[in-house]
């Protein structure tokens, strides 16, 4: 926002008093100090003023907050590029500016607001705080709007949308992300995530309307207006009632001795979860006492990401070999994503990868449809889908059993708008996923969600150890008849903006300008792909055929031993991420050889690609 945003009526009396020495700032801090009421996060700026902190002042007020993977995220507190009051009230007013013009009966098909359970004392911020006041601007414009009474698991929102009718939804969350941050996620009238052109349209909206109408900071419409209705227990019920679509052995599973323990990770997760598991007929997971309840500092573990493995599941962990409980479930602070550890015969745990699951849901999922198929039904109307930098095992299971496969860019908002398209054209999608253990079973909800996972993996489970089998011993069943598929993902950290985009072009000019590497160390790379560019080098026409995506770096390459290496920003962390998989043929049973290239491969991509040394990146366990 090259102005900030700021009108051209400047009171000159706050700027000769306070003048920073830079119009632009002037006028940025003039808006901020006029239109937010927010006392603790106008004493903020004010403070940052008195102490002549101008940098700071232009870093949190002279840009905007953008959508990413997960919609608009970032830290808690005062500026135009922080998530507080005032950011969300501007992007709600953007959002109403949006629908209108888009939607003739916006007002009387309504709108859906959700909140997860993140608040910050300091910026006098929270989730729900937030949500209200997302109410308050549509409600203060007669908009119908179904407001939970209580904090949701954010599938809840867009399975909202579809189940009312609703024009859109907005879910106050930052998922797994660090305590001190907090997002907005849209979510549109098809129940999945915005993708383009509607983020950019509604940032142009939100940039047309930034000042906050009357109306837009009375939170407490929420509480008087007749056009908010609650719609917890309705789609609580339905939620419920469609989960039992995707329950195929309920006796089994009443009758089962196996036990599961549960952490919701100090989140939303575990009321939900309990009514899940009572849907498909379990007795109810074992909670982890210390993290069954919210708490907005997440104060058990170092980070609330149930994808970083045991160091984050120790209190599971020791809770399920105390209870004798096999299976530790855990779904991350929003509840849409979920991590699975199993007890090995020989006392230690296997926290499965994203990948590893998937591995799992898609057999459990296609092995269930053809049991309860119809007999005319043609499995080549069947889908599954995952995002590229994803493990390829479904492809592997797709060209076995014949029914198809397809990627998406990075990012569930891609699958949810991909799905919504095949179902709209007839076909049916059984599971999608992202490698970063976000899960959708089934169609219900069109993003990832971790409560239908957990209980469909509780299930899977119950039914294998029927057969005498664990979900690990299933795993390697099905890499030796689809082919071993041994991936590694991690990611370096990485706050300076410049030194990522440095990495990324070195790699596009890297021995002559506009020549991608040929080679990394030993490793010869047959093809690349770059999705910041459009560049695809498998392609005849040297076009990616995913849709280009400038707003984040990402660039693939093909080796000759049969990897895939991708390196990419995150769309909502200072991240580096990397993901590299090695998918052998059906036969090739040798793991550790695979590991061991695959191993070797990584350490020549960080040393040669990334440099993390001589660009002062820190690793992820660091």
């Amino acid at each position: 926002m090259g102005d900030c945003g700021a009108p051209e009526d400047v009171n000159s009396n706050v700027l000769v008093a306070r003048s920073t020495g830079d119009p632009q700032l002037d006028k940025a801090v003039w808006q901020w100090l006029s239109w937010d009421k927010n006392q603790k996060t106008k004493e903020q700026i004010e403070n940052l003023l008195q102490n002549g902190q101008h940098k700071e002042l232009r870093d949190r007020l002279c840009c905007r907050l953008t959508f990413g993977t997960a919609g608009l995220r970032s830290a808690m507190g005062a500026g135009f590029c922080y998530i507080n009051d005032l950011t969300v009230i501007q992007s709600t007013q953007g959002i109403y500016k949006y629908l209108e013009r888009s939607f003739s009966d916006f007002k009387q098909r309504g709108f859906v607001v959700g909140y997860d359970t993140r608040g910050q004392v300091t910026s006098n911020c929270s989730s729900k705080k937030l949500a209200k006041l997302t109410a308050a601007v549509l409600l203060a414009k007669d908009v119908l709007v179904y407001f939970f009474s209580t904090y949701v698991p954010t599938p809840f929102v867009p399975y909202a949308v579809q189940q009312l009718g609703a024009v859109a939804g907005v879910m106050i969350t930052a998922s797994h992300n660090r305590k001190e941050d907090n997002g907005y996620k849209v979510y549109w009238e098809n129940g999945a995530q915005i993708t383009s052109p509607h983020d950019k349209e509604i940032i142009k909206c939100i940039e047309e309307c930034v000042e906050p109408w009357n109306g837009s900071w009375n939170e407490n419409l929420v509480d008087t207006s007749p056009l908010r209705k609650d719609p917890l227990k309705k789609i609580c019920d339905s939620y419920m009632e469609d989960l039992t679509k995707i329950c195929y052995h309920r006796d089994l599973n009443m009758q089962s001795s196996l036990k599961f323990v549960h952490t919701s990770f100090h989140g939303v997760g575990h009321d939900y979860v309990q009514l899940a598991f009572k849907a498909f007929g379990f007795q109810p997971p074992i909670p982890v006492p210390e993290q069954k309840d919210p708490d907005p500092d997440f104060s058990t573990v170092k980070c609330p990401n149930p994808e970083e493995g045991e160091s984050v599941l120790e209190l599971s962990l020791r809770l399920a070999e105390k209870e004798d409980a096999r299976v530790v479930v855990a779904t991350d602070p929003d509840a849409d994503r979920l991590a699975v550890a199993e007890q090995q015969e020989n006392g230690c745990w296997k926290v499965f990868t994203g990948n590893e699951l998937a591995a799992l849901f898609g057999w459990w999922m296609f092995s269930r449809w053809k049991e309860s198929c119809s007999q005319d039904a043609d499995v080549r109307n069947v889908y599954m889908l995952a995002t590229t930098v994803s493990s390829k095992i479904l492809r592997a299971i797709a060209l076995k059993e014949g029914f198809l496969f397809e990627e998406t860019l990075p990012g569930f908002k891609w699958i949810g708008s991909r799905v919504k398209n095949l179902l709209d054209n007839g076909k049916e999608v059984l599971f999608a996923f992202e490698e970063s253990i976000g899960f959708m079973c089934g169609t219900s909800v069109l993003d990832k969600d971790g409560v239908s996972a957990a209980v469909v993996i509780a299930e899977m489970a119950t039914y294998l150890q029927s057969q005498s089998l664990t979900l690990a011993q299933k795993l390697i069943d099905i890499y030796e008849m689809y082919g071993y598929h041994i991936s590694k993902t991690s990611y370096f950290l990485c706050y300076d903006p410049p030194t990522i985009k440095r990495i990324f072009e070195r790699l596009r000019n890297f021995d002559n300008p506009q020549s991608y590497p040929k080679c990394c160390g030993v490793y010869n790379i047959l093809h690349v792909r770059d999705i910041t560019t459009g560049y695809d080098n498998s392609q005849l026409n040297k076009k990616s055929v995913l849709p280009v995506s400038k707003s984040s770096q990402m660039i693939t390459f093909t080796f000759q031993n049969g990897c895939v290496a991708t390196l990419r920003t995150s769309g909502t962390e200072p991240k580096i991420k990397y993901y590299a998989e090695m998918c052998a043929l059906p036969g090739q049973s040798d793991r550790s050889v695979l590991e061991e290239e695959l191993q070797k491969l990584i350490e020549a991509l960080i040393e040669n690609f990334l440099e993390p040394a001589k660009n002062g990146l820190t690793w992820r366990s660091a």
